[in-house]
C-alpha cells in the first residue's frame, strides 16, 4: 500500500474514534440528564399530588421509614402524607366545628386542696358507756313492782321493785341481833365485844354486798326490825330499754331484770367506704341530718375509728358522739352523716375530667388545634368537685371537662373516640374478622389465627398471634375449627380479642 493509502486510513480510524468519544459523552450527558429529571420528579410531586412524608408501622408500632417497606409479616408500610402527621401520635384530631359543635371544655391543671367531704350513712346507738344493768345478788321474789314498762324514764334512787327473799330476811335478824348484843355487852371482857362486833359486820358486810341501801341499814341497827321485803332502787338515771321484772316472779342471783339507759349523749355509728376510710379521724368535727328533723343540721365530733371492715360491703365503722338533750335522738334512727376531710395542697382536675370504665382512668389532654390525647392517670383522693392525680398529668396541661364523648361505659368510650377520628384510631376501635384458630398456646394462653382480610385496618389474609381478653375465649372453639371474632389493640402492636365464636 502507497503512502497516501495508508495516511488515509489512520484519517478514517481517527475520525470513528472522535466520533465515538462524542457519542458516549452525549449519551451519559442525556441519561445523567434523565437521571436528574426522574429524580427532581420524585422529590417534587405533580401538580395536585400529595406529598408523602415517611411511612408507618401497619401494626401501630413505634417504626418509620423514610423509603417503602414492608414488616415481618409482609406488610407494606402505610404511608403518611402532609397534614396527617399529627394523627399518628396516639391522640385523636377533630375539626374545630365539630370542637364547638359537641361543647368541648378543658381547662388547666393546677394545684389545689381538696375541699373533700366524706359522706356515709349511720344509725343512733346507745352509749355504752351509760347502759346499767340491773341484776340481784341474792335469790327472792318480786313481790311489788314501781317499774312495770319499757320506756319509762327513771330518776336516780327511784324504786324499781320490792323484793322477798329468806336468805335477806334471816341476815337481816342475824344483823339486828349482833347490833343489839354487841349495845348490850359494853361493860363485857374485849374477847366478847370482839365477838359480838365480827358477827355484827359480818352480816353488814353481805346486806351491804346486796346492794341494801344505807338508809335501810340505818334504820334496821337503829329500831332492830327485819322487814320481810326491802325496796331497791335505781342506781342510775334512764330510759328502761328492757324489763323481765314481773310481779310474783321468782329470781336468781345475777338474772336480768332491768337495763336503763342514760340517752342524754348517744352514738352515731357511720359506715364509711373503704376508700375513704383512709381520710377520717378522730377528733373530726361531722355534720348530722335526721328523716325525723328535716332542715336541721346537728353537730357531732369522731371519736374512735373501728379497726376492722365489714367483708360483706367493704365499709369501716365510725363511732360519732352526740349530744341528746332532751331525748330527741332515738336509738335506731336513720343518720346522713358528712364529716370535712380537707387535706394538703395536690395536683388536681375537676371530676368531670376523668374517665373510668373499670379497668382504666384516663382524661383527655387538650393540646391545641383540635388534637386531643388519651391519657392514663393514677388517683388519689376524691373531693366535691375536683379529684387528685398521682401521675399522668402535669401542671399546667389542659384537660377536656365538658364534652358529649365523656362517657363512663368501656364500650360507649371507644365508640366515641372512634366517631372524633372518623375511624382511623385503630387503637380505641374494635374490629370484626373471620378465620381460622390454628392453635392455643397453654403456657401463655395465646391465639394463633388466619385471619381473612380484615377492611378496617387494610390487612391481608395472614397468620398472626393474638391475645384474648380472658380465658374463657379459648375453651369456646377448638383449634382448627372456623371463627368469627372481635379484636382490638390494647397498646401498640398487642390485639385482643374481645369475642371469638365458632363460625358455620
Amino acid at each position: 500500500m502507497s503512502a497516501t493509502g495508508i495516511g488515509k486510513g489512520f484519517a478514517v480510524l481517527a475520525a470513528l474514534a472522535i466520533a465515538a468519544g462524542v457519542g458516549y459523552w452525549y449519551g451519559g450527558k442525556r441519561a445523567s440528564v434523565a437521571h436528574d429529571t426522574a429524580a427532581t420528579r420524585a422529590a417534587a410531586p405533580a401538580k395536585g399530588e400529595r406529598k408523602v412524608l415517611y411511612y408507618r408501622n401497619p401494626m401501630g408500632l413505634p417504626d418509620t421509614s423514610p423509603t417503602p417497606k414492608k414488616d415481618s409479616m409482609g406488610m407494606d408500610y402505610v404511608p403518611v402524607y402532609e397534614g396527617e402527621e399529627d394523627d399518628t401520635g396516639g391522640g385523636v384530631k377533630i375539626s374545630p366545628a365539630k370542637v364547638q359543635k359537641l361543647g368541648v371544655r378543658s381547662v388547666a391543671v393546677e394545684r389545689r386542696a381538696l375541699d373533700a367531704v366524706v359522706r356515709a350513712t349511720g344509725r343512733i346507738e346507745v352509749d355504752e358507756r351509760r347502759l346499767t344493768t340491773i341484776t340481784p345478788k341474792f335469790e327472792g321474789y318480786v313481790e311489788k313492782l314501781f317499774v312495770n314498762a319499757t320506756g319509762q324514764y327513771v330518776a336516780r334512787g327511784a324504786p324499781l321493785f320490792e323484793a322477798y327473799s329468806p336468805e335477806l330476811l334471816a341476815t337481816q335478824r342475824e344483823y339486828a341481833v349482833a347490833a343489839q348484843g354487841l349495845a348490850q355487852v359494853k361493860g363485857a371482857d374485849e374477847a366478847t365485844i370482839a365477838g359480838m362486833k365480827r358477827l355484827a359486820d359480818s352480816a353488814l358486810t353481805r346486806l351491804r354486798n346486796w346492794d341494801v341501801t344505807e338508809e335501810d341499814l340505818a334504820r334496821l341497827a337503829a329500831d332492830g326490825d327485819a322487814r320481810r321485803t326491802l325496796i331497791f332502787r335505781s342506781p342510775a338515771a334512764g330510759v328502761v330499754l328492757e324489763r323481765k321484772a314481773v310481779q310474783g316472779m321468782r329470781f336468781m342471783p345475777g338474772e336480768m331484770l332491768y337495763q336503763i339507759a342514760d340517752l342524754s349523749s348517744v352514738w352515731v355509728i357511720a359506715d364509711v367506704f373503704e376508700q375513704d376510710m383512709g381520710r377520717v379521724r378522730v377528733g373530726q368535727p361531722a355534720k348530722l341530718r335526721f328523716d325525723a328533723y328535716p332542715g336541721q343540721t346537728f353537730a357531732g365530733r369522731v371519736t374512735y375509728v373501728y379497726p376492722t371492715l365489714k367483708a360483706e360491703t367493704r365499709s369501716g365503722q365510725v363511732r360519732i358522739e352526740l349530744a341528746n338533750p332532751g331525748g330527741r335522738m332515738k336509738p335506731s334512727m336513720y343518720a346522713q352523716v358528712e364529716l370535712a376531710a380537707g387535706g394538703s395542697t395536690v395536683l388536681a382536675v375537676p371530676n368531670s375530667a376523668v374517665i373510668d370504665n373499670g379497668t382504666r382512668r384516663m382524661v383527655l389532654i387538650d393540646q391545641g388545634e383540635g388534637r386531643f390525647e388519651p391519657r392514663d392517670v393514677r388517683l388519689g383522693g376524691r373531693g366535691d368537685e375536683y379529684t387528685a392525680v398521682v401521675d399522668g398529668v402535669k401542671e399546667g396541661e389542659r384537660v377536656v371537662t365538658s364534652a358529649t364523648f365523656l362517657l363512663d361505659s368501656e364500650a360507649n368510650l371507644k365508640a366515641a373516640l372512634g366517631a372524633l377520628t372518623g375511624g382511623s384510631d385503630t387503637a380505641k376501635v374494635t374490629h370484626s374478622a373471620v378465620g381460622t384458630l390454628d392453635d392455643v398456646d397453654a403456657r401463655t394462653g395465646s391465639l394463633l389465627i388466619t385471619h381473612e382480610p380484615v377492611d378496617s385496618l387494610k390487612w391481608p389474609k395472614m397468620t398472626m398471634e393474638f391475645v384474648p381478653a380472658n380465658e374463657a375465649l379459648a375453651k369456646k372453639v377448638k383449634p382448627g375449627a372456623p371463627i368469627r371474632f372481635d379484636f382490638i389493640e390494647r397498646k401498640p402492636g398487642e390485639w385482643v380479642v374481645t369475642k371469638l365464636e365458632p363460625r358455620r
